[in-house]
């Protein structure tokens, strides 16, 4: 997004809620824009347009939406069939019905998601063995908390711009490496 292109969106939501900027300064604002642009730098500003109209459009508020919001919206907006947590463990209950002699094949069959939630084809056979009666009360329930969980995680994980989300692998990575380093000198 380029800073014409933040300026315009800005623009809309200054007509539809104007309380936000009515006491800011000129350097606030543009202060305000610089940001904007670059929590959006990776996405298309048609996309991001079309999350602040959804907001206009569906809220009553006063002031405008903040950039998690309009990420929020944006991301309902392209993945609108997004599969709840019940159709995510249908799909581990298919695959267990395979899952004692075919639970390879079965568990690389799962979206990535329900594979994170799964933790390995290992697991998906060890589900297999188990009493029905277990897998559909104990196992469906605490697969469906994960579920919940890693798809937040993710969801919120892919709202970040590219340059943070780089960051944030670079500085995890320093933090694991030390650990590391440091769990193999006795440290």
């Amino acid at each position: 997004m380029t800073m014409d292109e933040a300026r315009n969106i800005i623009a809309l939501m200054e007509l539809y809620y104007p309380d936000t900027w009515r006491n800011l300064s000129d350097e606030a604002y543009a202060a305000y824009v610089r940001q904007w642009r670059e929590f959006f730098a990776d996405d298309d500003p048609r996309l991001v347009e079309a999350a602040v109209k959804a907001c206009i459009i569906s809220t009553t508020e006063r002031y405008a939406p903040n950039v998690g919001q309009i990420k929020e919206r944006m991301r309902r907006l392209t993945t609108p069939d997004e599969m709840s947590e019940a159709e995510a463990w249908g799909l581990v209950k298919n695959a267990l019905r395979n899952g004692y002699y075919g639970y390879k094949e079965e568990y690389a069959k799962l979206p990535q998601v329900v594979q994170r939630c799964v933790g390995s084809a290992t697991q998906l056979r060890e589900w297999a063995v188990m009493d029905t009666g277990e897998v559909d009360s104990v196992i469906a329930s605490n697969f469906m908390r994960s579920y919940r969980a890693i798809a937040k995680s993710e969801a919120e994980w892919a709202k970040l711009p590219s340059g943070f989300r780089e960051e944030m692998r670079r500085l995890t990575g320093q933090v694991f490496g030390r650990l590391e380093l440091d769990a193999g000198t006795g440290r």
